[in-house]
């Protein structure tokens, strides 16, 4: 095998734009592709803009009920602040938790698909 990397992975979610504007408006990423894939289908992929896999926003796969999708992990330099920002934006949010490997909240997005947010802890 030569996989070097994740590319991207598919997050289900019921309105493409609903989430485009979270994920890019709320979250901070930034739009890759935007485009017709149909008549009924658009290919909307999104990007962390500190680099790493991409998304696509999908509405079109039967077998991925939107808000199915859970545990994706979102790593940031600034915990609290990240957390006060996504609590002002009206985003219900976990307390901060600590575990061995840095600490995180949990929250959803629009759809109810699980997100984490985690601040790692130093390596050492």
């Amino acid at each position: 095998m030569t996989i070097t990397k994740v590319q991207l992975f598919s997050l289900p979610v019921t309105d493409q734009d609903r989430a485009l504007e979270f994920y890019t408006g709320t979250l901070g990423f930034s739009l890759v592709s935007d485009m017709a894939m149909g008549p009924d289908m658009r290919w909307v992929m999104i990007a962390p803009p500190g680099g790493g896999a991409a998304i696509t926003l999908v509405t079109w796969f039967p077998t991925m009920a939107p808000g199915s999708v859970k545990g994706t992990v979102l790593e940031t330099d600034a915990l609290e602040p990240d957390v006060e920002t996504l609590r002002g934006k009206g985003i219900p949010i976990g307390d901060i938790e600590t575990a061995p490997w840095g600490r995180f909240v949990t929250f959803d997005d629009p759809d109810g698909n699980g997100i984490v947010l985690q601040e790692s802890a130093p390596r050492g």
